[in-house]
């Protein structure tokens, strides 16, 4: 067995012109936000694999594309973790330690229970990505703070807008006459 050489949750030196401080507190909120992210990596892939209904199509081709999305960010946060001299949660094990994404059931539930689950998911996230962001952007860690808004946030807000417009109840055909 190998010796640990960085604990999870410390920073090494390097010389980014950032506080040991200020890397501390962006490492600690991006592991919490990369751990949420993998969360919601991982649900996107399940409900992409159990999503059933007339819309099964664009659904499961929409989940999956969100998931790549999901994806792309956890290496993006990784890899600012990285940089700022951190350990990267890396183990799914300890991301569902970390995450305040709460476990969904097993089974399938129905489409808009599911789209439910991802859109509270988000919003968890997405809280979380706020506050850094603002915190980040106070201490100076630039990198960080654009990392969350323009990628976390965005990313997130957009998915939130598709996954909002899956769950209107638009009729098909319309109720009132059309004037012609």
């Amino acid at each position: 067995m190998s010796p640990i050489i960085q604990e999870f949750g410390t920073v090494s030196e390097v010389p980014i012109g950032l506080a040991a401080e200020t890397r501390e507190y962006s490492c600690q909120q991006l592991s919490r936000i990369l751990a949420d992210t993998q969360m919601l990596h991982a649900l996107y892939k399940k409900y992409h694999w159990l999503v059933r209904g007339s819309t099964f199509y664009q659904l499961h081709q929409l989940l999956d594309e969100h998931a790549g999305a999901q994806l792309r960010l956890v290496d993006a946060l990784a890899e600012r973790i990285q940089t700022l001299g951190g350990v990267a949660v890396g183990d799914p094990r300890h991301a569902a330690e970390l995450t305040n994404v709460p476990r969904p059931p097993d089974g399938v539930e129905e489409v808009p229970a599911m789209l439910w689950r991802l859109l509270q998911a988000h919003e968890l996230t997405l809280a979380t990505a706020r506050t850094a962001a603002a915190r980040t952007a106070e201490l100076g860690d630039d990198g960080t703070n654009d990392l969350l808004v323009s990628e976390v946030i965005r990313t997130g807000e957009a998915q939130c807008w598709f996954l909002c417009a899956q769950l209107v109840n638009t009729p098909l055909v319309p109720t009132e006459p059309v004037d012609r």
